[in-house]
């Protein structure tokens, strides 16, 4: 009999993993069994239980195995806005990163599509609820953490509190992300996502180098000159 090596482990692995991706996003979680997957796989039922311990184990090391563009980005713009002199702008380049990761990677799309649009959280899907639930709130906390600092940085007293602000723009973001999967020919996410993104920070206050700062409660804002109207002829 042939020994399986730990490349051979390796290969089998990712082949159960890559087959998942694409069966997930075609039928969704729930209508694919586990069968299904090993089938598309070229292997057996028992292969998949020698790698996953039951289907919520397979599809969270599916979610491992691609860093989602929030979780991945955010936590280098954490990093960065510990040296940064500007924390708000290290944020920003990182959600548009994120954004970009999104539109144009095709395998990040399809996990992110699978994760947000085809998995329910029932039965044997609990854990997977739980490693969503986990990454929000790490999320939160990062982008949380930014504006804390970006706040100290400029001196800006916001209307909200800081987690309301940093829940704000998280679910702007993911929003967006899962608005632009159901259909990627309905508007551009960068350029999208660019623009939303500075309009939620100037109307907290925050001044970007691109864009004017909000107008502060009760400053009177100017208005267009009206139209003059000609005589008729």
């Amino acid at each position: 009999m042939v020994r399986r090596t730990k490349a051979d482990a390796l290969v089998t692995r990712n082949s159960l993993l890559d087959a998942a991706e694409h069966l997930f996003q075609e039928r969704g979680v729930s209508r694919t069994s586990l069968n299904d997957i090993a089938t598309a796989a070229g292997t057996t039922r028992g292969a998949i239980y020698w790698h996953f311990k039951d289907k919520a184990d397979l599809f969270n090391a599916m979610m491992e195995r691609v860093t989602m563009p929030l979780e991945g980005t955010l936590a280098c713009s954490a990093r960065m806005a510990d040296s940064s002199e500007n924390p708000l702008q290290s944020l920003r380049e990182s959600m548009m990163t994120a954004l970009s990761q999104t539109a144009n990677d095709d395998q990040t799309r399809r996990v992110f599509e699978v994760a947000t649009h085809k998995v329910e959280y029932v039965a044997e899907m609990q854990a997977v609820r739980d490693r969503h639930l986990q990454v929000r709130n790490e999320c939160k906390a990062m982008v949380e953490e930014v504006i804390e600092r970006a706040v100290q940085r400029e001196g800006v007293t916001l209307s909200v509190p800081v987690s309301t602000a940093a829940l704000g723009l998280h679910v702007i973001m993911d929003g967006l992300i899962q608005n632009w999967l159901l259909d990627p020919q309905a508007f551009d996410l960068v350029k999208c996502g660019n623009q939303t993104m500075d309009v939620y920070l100037t109307g907290l206050g925050f001044a970007l180098p691109h864009a004017p700062r909000a107008p502060q409660p009760g400053a009177s804002i100017p208005r267009k000159p009206p139209t003059p109207r000609l005589a008729p002829a």
